[in-house]
């Protein structure tokens, strides 16, 4: 991955590809899960706490020292698996696109036919990069040959080994115990237990998925933005059959954790992130980016970026304003050209229309901010507060020095620069008086 964290904490809409093997192991039925984590592996838990209830779905880690393969990774759990005489269902952490059904299918099969291991494969038109599965030629029996050790005979083979496994747990810690790293690159592979087992007589078995695309991992970016493209085109479908309209679905991405109500609308360009929560009958972009917001209904954005904001019922933003975390605007109330609002909270009906900057203030109900307007938040040391009473007319390219505060229904002379509270009801005109001269002629 080219990467300075674990592969399988890189996203795909919304979430590490790990939760999604994770939420497929947790729908085929497992009751007891232990994820093997080895390179940054306290990163991984600690990303993990803020997308799955670990204990409550019962998932427990165990740490990897050594990183010594596959094979190695599996024999971490021998300890906490002690005298359990049930079935092992073992799954790589970079399957992101494995459903629970078809983990389910490989289960079910394994109790009928009553095997000892039975893998998951799959038939590839490229198989690069996988194992392959190669029947013995008595017809008894299968191995598994990983990519870097095959020939190129056995390259040419299109049924390739999925890396998913459900063993009879006695039997897999024989297959274990017995494989030798004799590979070019000394690591204990799992995928050595499948001839090992043959070897000892025990009934190996095989199912092949029904959709090969849920079988792809990711090793590198470009199988990553694939496999992301492919999880938001689903996405998408998604909420075009929940009653959302999406104008072209090719220059729109949203993310899988993204919520939104019925006969919105969501025009080309769009981006929407995070926990993201939009009711009916909004009017999204074209080219809005929303990440982590609550956007009610009746709401319009246009071309603009807003993070971790709510904004209310009816509101209206944009085009090119920059809503910051920690902002609330009210029902009805509109953020328009070039503004910008960071932690602040605008009122109903409130207009901030043009070219403004609105930090660390708290806006009553219907203002009228006119073009230009700054509150002045930053003292050096401390974020002070301005604070803006209801139906106040601020005149354009006026300036609050924070911390202030305006009474209700005040008015505030254009061009003004406002450092002391003004009472409600009061005109406020702070600038220097006007001096015209006559121009000196030259001699």
């Amino acid at each position: 991955m080219k990467s300075t964290f674990p592969k399988v904490l890189h996203q795909i809409c919304g979430q590490p590809m790990l939760v999604y093997v994770l939420k497929a192991v947790l729908r085929a039925g497992c009751g007891k899960n232990y994820l093997v984590v080895g390179h940054k592996g306290e990163k991984i838990i600690e990303v993990l706490r803020n997308f799955l209830p670990l204990r409550k779905r019962g998932i427990e880690f165990v740490k990897q020292t050594k990183l010594l393969g596959s094979g190695h990774a599996v024999l971490q759990v021998k300890k906490d698996l002690r005298g359990y005489r049930g079935n092992v269902l073992v799954v790589y952490g970079d399957l992101p696109l494995l459903s629970g059904r078809t983990l389910n299918r490989l289960i079910q099969t394994h109790y009928k036919q009553d095997n000892s291991l039975t893998i998951l494969g799959a038939t590839l038109e490229n198989p690069y990069g996988y194992g392959r599965i190669i029947e013995k030629s008595n017809g008894k029996g299968i191995r598994i040959v990983e990519e870097r050790n095959a020939t190129p005979k056995e390259r040419r083979i299109n049924r390739v080994n999925v890396g998913v496994y459900c063993f009879r747990a006695e039997d897999l810690f024989k297959a274990i115990d017995k494989i030798k790293p004799d590979n070019r690159k000394r690591e204990y592979y799992l995928t050595d237990a499948v001839e090992i087992l043959g070897e000892m007589g025990k009934r190996v078995g095989m199912v092949i998925t029904k959709d090969s695309r849920e079988v792809e991992g990711v090793n590198n970016r470009k199988q990553l933005v694939n496999i992301q493209k492919y999880v938001n085109m689903k996405n998408l479908e998604r909420l075009l059959l929940t009653g959302v309209t999406i104008v072209d679905p090719s220059s729109t991405f949203i993310d899988f954790t993204v919520r939104v109500g019925r006969d919105t609308i969501i025009y080309p360009g769009s981006t929407i992130l995070g926990k993201t929560r939009i009711g009916e009958n909004c009017k999204l972009g074209p080219y809005a980016f929303i990440q982590n917001c609550q956007i009610e209904n009746g709401v319009e954005v246009r071309a603009s970026f807003i993070y971790g904001a709510k904004i209310a019922k009816g509101a209206k933003v944009g085009p090119f304003s920059h809503i910051r975390p920690g902002t609330f605007v009210g029902e009805g109330a509109r953020v328009g050209n070039f503004c910008e609002v960071k932690k602040s909270r605008i009122g109903r009906g409130t207009k901030v229309s043009h070219l403004s900057y609105i930090g660390d203030a708290f806006l009553g109900k219907g203002i009228n901010i006119g073009a230009g307007t700054i509150t002045c938040n930053f003292d050096g040391v401390r974020k002070n507060i301005t604070r803006i009473g209801d139906n106040t007319f601020v005149g354009s390219d006026a300036k609050f020095i924070a911390p202030v505060k305006i009474g209700k229904g005040a008015v505030i002379g254009a061009g003004s620069t406002i450092t002391e509270d003004v009472p409600a009801g009061k005109l406020a005109i702070a600038r220097a008086r006007q001096v015209i001269k006559d121009k000196k002629r030259k001699k």
